[in-house]
């Protein structure tokens, strides 16, 4: 549930798999695909997938099955931020509220990530500062103050104690493709269905979210993805 290509995900693990960690966690890891990629290309680690939502972890322990990961990778169903077992890799897209605010979940990342470890942190930040009427037709509630700007973002990771190894944000296609994505099946549905008695319904739905998207958020919010180091040893 994130903006980001199946290009980036696969260098993003390999990077990753590269540093040779024996463990990997994911906290808040939906259906396992960024960690069961780590673990495909690395195949001395095993790794753990922490998320609340059911049938997400039903779907990664299928997917690990078919992809014969299912003895190197655990799925556990519970709050991300309950677990404190620390890891040489951890994961944490798009799941930092788990923790409460960006710092907040980076701090705590920091205490679960071993000595020379690294974090892929991942999280929405403001391309620019919102204008009051770009906000106001974005997600009910949300305020100038949800997002932070992408160097105060970077500025947060070093104050929590990590050295940030690479930085980069989610291309437009890579927006386009997650946000067209998540409307696609039922679009198609509506195609079929126009008469449904539920078609009204999943049309409004399907209308607001596209205008979220094209009328509020789009360039203006980005999506950050910090691979973050520490290092192997306290001074």
């Amino acid at each position: 549930m994130a903006p980001l290509s199946a290009q980036r995900a696969d260098r993003l693990a390999g990077d990753l798999a590269a540093r040779h960690p024996a463990s990997v966690t994911d906290l808040g890891c939906g259906w396992g695909e960024l960690l069961l990629r780590i673990l495909a290309a690395g195949p001395g680690a095993r790794g753990t997938g922490i998320d609340t939502h059911g049938p997400d972890l039903a779907r990664a322990r299928r997917n690990a099955t078919d992809r014969e990961l299912s003895d190197r990778v655990a799925f556990v169903e519970g709050p991300a931020a309950e677990y404190t077992e620390s890891a040489d890799v951890l994961v944490n897209v798009g799941s930092y509220q788990a923790f409460g605010t960006v710092a907040d979940g980076l701090r705590a990342l920091r205490q679960r990530v071993n000595p020379g470890g690294a974090v892929l942190f991942a999280a929405e930040f403001w391309e620019v500062p919102p204008p009051p009427d770009r906000l106001a037709r974005m997600w009910p509630g949300i305020t100038a103050d949800d997002c932070l700007d992408l160097p105060t973002m970077v500025d947060e990771a070093v104050a929590a104690g990590f050295r940030p190894l690479r930085v980069e944000s989610a291309s437009r296609s890579e927006w386009e493709e997650f946000e067209s994505g998540l409307a696609a099946e039922r679009e198609e549905w509506l195609l079929a269905h126009p008469d449904h008695a539920e078609a009204d319904r999943v049309r409004a739905e399907l209308d607001t979210q596209r205008g979220i998207w094209l009328r509020g958020h789009r360039d203006v919010m980005g999506f950050a993805y910090l691979t973050l180091g520490v290092p192997a040893r306290t001074r």
